[in-house]
């Protein structure tokens, strides 16, 4: 299959690529160090991919597996932005609007007092149910995701509080996009975001099962210093769940191309997913400086993406970012952002999750060389 985005050197695209190979040094050396068995790095500008390489292990038991360009990570909380990008379109489409009560369109949604709840609430963490879970059992019977999704309790009033609701609120983005459309969430966002970019042979919600073997295993420090398997991500039905708020799987040139649509107002090449207006929208701090009560920082919460700004810490995005930089994290193991400034979208991807703390390291060091690299 052909690639969207036509590779470039980095000179081409206003890159400097020393920097960029320096930057990929230090990911090499992290692999050697044993911070990750393996990992990928893409860079892209102006529609073209300047750097796409994989590094180590995509898995390590039974037998050594190495990470290849056609390996898959694990996208844990990036899948957050391919989800919100569903409901993008079909706010476009005249299906649901910004402002509205979820409750107005999930039957039973409002339950437990959760009928005020707004789509923008949902997508900006401030819905006030953070700790909610969805079962197992809610991953392949979608008629019971959505009672428990129904049946999620508050633990604040909506709106009161901004706290990270790492899987919640994109359980009920799934079911809304159910209610909206009569689909499977996992066919709509197929159907609707990835197939028209290209990207169907490199990001998926729902794994199917024939390209499992593409699929890095996801790892965890183990008590003895090393490495071990993460369970339920290294199982078959996690991976086919299409988890819509962490369970996505992909390359990190699809995503660095996923981000390219955005840093161009929408569109990848001659397709077009959603609007210059509803970028612009979609990346503006509707949370201000607000600290959110997970990470103890203002995020600058967009409606699925979040947003540099002008704070002095700031999460994966690295400290250089422009101000309009937007992007998000995944779960100790990943990032991908976009620069409309400069045009420039990274995605890096490893099969390790890690404390925050390293991983927040990590990535301001990743980022502010691919930023440190933009020299034209």
């Amino acid at each position: 299959m052909t690639f969207p985005l036509q590779s470039a050197t980095p000179d081409a695209l206003g890159l400097d690529p020393d920097r960029l190979e320096r930057m990929c040094a230090v990911i090499a050396g992290h692999v050697a160090e044993g911070l990750h068995p393996g990992g990928q790095v893409a860079v892209a500008r102006h529609g073209r991919l300047a750097l796409f390489r994989s590094f180590g292990q995509a898995r390590t038991a039974p037998t050594e597996v190495p990470a290849t360009d056609d390996t898959l990570f694990l996208l844990y909380s990036n899948t957050k932005v391919v989800t919100a990008c569903a409901i993008w379109t079909l706010v476009e489409d005249g299906a649901i609007r910004y402002g509205d009560r979820i409750a107005d369109h999930l039957k039973g949604f409002e339950k437990h007092r959760k009928g005020e709840i707004t789509l923008i609430q949902l997508l900006t963490h401030q819905a006030g149910f953070p700790s909610a879970v969805m079962p197992p059992e809610g991953w392949a019977d979608h008629d019971h995701m959505r009672r428990i999704v129904c049946d999620f309790v508050p633990e604040w009033p909506a709106g009161t509080r901004l706290q990270y609701h790492p899987a919640a609120a994109h359980w009920v983005a799934a079911a809304l996009i159910e209610a909206l459309t009569g689909k499977d969430f996992r066919t709509y966002i197929q159907q609707k975001v990835i197939a028209p970019l290209g990207l169907g042979h490199e990001l998926f919600l729902g794994l199917p099962h024939q390209q499992h073997a593409r699929a890095a295993d996801m790892h965890e420090p183990d008590a003895a210093g090393g490495l071990r398997n993460k369970q339920p991500e290294c199982s078959a039905a996690h991976r086919e769940a299409g988890i819509p708020g962490g369970g996505g799987y992909a390359t990190a040139r699809a995503m660095a191309a996923f981000y390219q649509m955005l840093a161009q107002g929408g569109k990848l090449g001659d397709v077009r997913i959603v609007s210059p207006r509803t970028i612009r929208y979609v990346t503006q701090n509707f949370t201000g400086e607000r600290l959110d009560l997970a990470s103890g920082m203002p995020m600058h919460r967009g409606i699925g993406p979040y947003v540099r700004g002008t704070t002095e810490t700031v999460r994966g995005m690295g400290s250089l970012a422009h101000p309009a930089t937007f992007g998000h994290g995944g779960a100790g193991s990943s990032y991908c952002w976009a620069d409309p400034d400069s045009g420039v979208s990274l995605c890096f991807l490893s099969n390790a999750r890690l404390a925050e703390e390293v991983h927040d390291q990590r990535m301001d060091v990743i980022s502010n060389m691919t930023h440190a690299a933009i020299v034209d």
